[in-house]
């Protein structure tokens, strides 16, 4: 797997021009992920919703919408973000944890809806009886590449308990409701075999409500962010489902429509974040030395957050010996911060601890890439922590051009909305 998919000598120029940290995506493998998406296999029908949670750039969105994927929304502001930006109401799903205000005004205009409690259930039908939704259902199991990314099961708020399904039938009985959709998602990164347990055990809960002919079964495709890891095989995922589907069709007579949520996979590999080393420190000869970068969890969050790691890259600048001709050197690497969980190098799966990784010759100024940013950097970063801005994103087009896709934020955005005392 290419963790870098734009070759070093147009980062390097890139680097000479453009002021760091900065975002960058490769329309090229962008468009790739989202044709493997688009050929899932299915038996009776595929949509292909983005989970805009991912990577919510606008101009990505615009690739997304000119080849034809649907949109998943986790809240109304991105129902908004995806209505302003041209996309019909009709092509959008919200699946929220709340109803917010203007929620019901949105489901007017056309936006799909998938109840996700008895409460947002009862609401839908207060307004809308007589008509169609989708629920959410947590299906008792789950999965994901750690327990804070693992939405189904016992531990987790997402979605309907599955033993309430007697229940959610006699409120939309009552309310005049019918169920057209069941959403099913388990976790982000998680064990395919899991994937394939939460589609049995999804066609088997779907069998309750007759009305549905949309199964919806999230995303979550494993992405290999590290050496060593293994993108989960889509098309045999896929495969084993469209026979499941089938199998169902035979029993029941019920031509199912498949709906997948793909976000990581989508964007994830295009991604890369370019940060330079701005300082070099240590704690003495029985300490350690950390790398200081002008990047960190204002704008990769993942490290922190799950104690995960994502590719780097060390790319020497402005000298002509290479660093393949020095020793290696182990270092800390460091967030711009003031912040002790600001580090890029945890311990796997242990964000309050930390490992080093090794260097050929890291010198102040050089530059360090984190690959396969795509998702869940941007979009999730801890913006304006310590008053840092927004970092600017780029987009190298298919025929080699770097455009800016976001303009880094200045200090009046970042204020503007404060009130001063009179």
């Amino acid at each position: 797997m290419n963790f870098f998919p734009i070759e070093q000598e147009k980062l390097e120029q890139l680097l000479q021009n453009f002021e760091t940290p900065f975002y960058l995506y490769d329309e090229r493998t962008l468009r790739a992920r989202i044709d493997e998406m688009l050929n899932f296999p299915n038996a009776f029908g595929l949509t292909v919703r983005y989970a805009m949670k991912a990577n919510s750039t606008r101009a990505l969105l615009q690739i997304m919408d000119r080849q034809g994927l649907s949109f998943d929304a986790s809240s109304t502001w991105e129902v908004r973000r995806a209505l302003a930006m041209g996309i019909s109401p009709d092509r959008i799903l919200l699946t929220a944890q709340e109803i917010s205000p203007g929620t019901m005004e949105l489901l007017e205009q056309g936006v799909k809806f998938n109840a996700t409690s008895f409460h947002q259930l009862e609401s839908y039908g207060r307004h809308f009886p007589g008509s169609s939704l989708g629920l959410r259902i947590n299906p008792g199991m789950g999965g994901g590449h750690n327990r804070r990314t693992n939405v189904g099961g016992p531990g987790s708020s997402f979605g309907i308990w599955h033993e309430y399904i007697p229940k959610l039938l006699s409120i939309a009985s009552k309310m005049d409701l019918s169920i057209r959709r069941l959403h099913f998602h388990v976790g982000s990164g998680s064990d395919p075999a899991v994937w394939e347990q939460t589609v049995d055990k999804a066609l088997q809960i779907i069998e309750a409500f007759p009305d549905a002919l949309i199964l919806n079964l999230g995303g979550g495709f494993k992405v290999a962010r590290m050496p060593g890891e293994i993108n989960t095989d889509t098309e045999a995922l896929g495969n084993a489902a469209r026979s499941k589907f089938e199998a169902f069709a035979r029993r029941t007579g019920r031509r199912l429509h498949l709906e997948i949520e793909p976000g990581t996979r989508l964007v994830a590999e295009s991604g890369i974040l370019v940060s330079r080393i701005t300082d070099i420190v240590d704690t003495g000869s029985d300490g350690y030395r950390f790398l200081r970068l002008d990047a960190g969890m204002t704008d990769l969050t993942r490290p922190t957050l799950y104690g995960v790691h994502h590719p780097m890259k060390h790319i020497a600048l402005n000298r002509r010996s290479g660093p393949e001709e020095s020793p290696l050197c182990d270092a800390v690497v460091v967030g711009h911060c003031c912040e002790s969980g600001d580090i890029f190098t945890p311990e796997p799966g242990n964000p309050e601890n930390f490992v080093t990784a090794p260097f050929r010759d890291p010198r102040i100024g050089d530059a360090i890439l984190f690959g396969v940013s795509g998702a869940y950097a941007s979009s999730m970063s801890l913006a304006n922590y310590n008053s840092f801005p927004r970092a600017p994103e780029y987009l190298m087009t298919e025929p080699g051009e770097c455009v800016q896709i976001r303009k880094r934020q200045n200090m009046q955005q970042i204020t503007e909305n404060e009130i001063p005392l009179p």
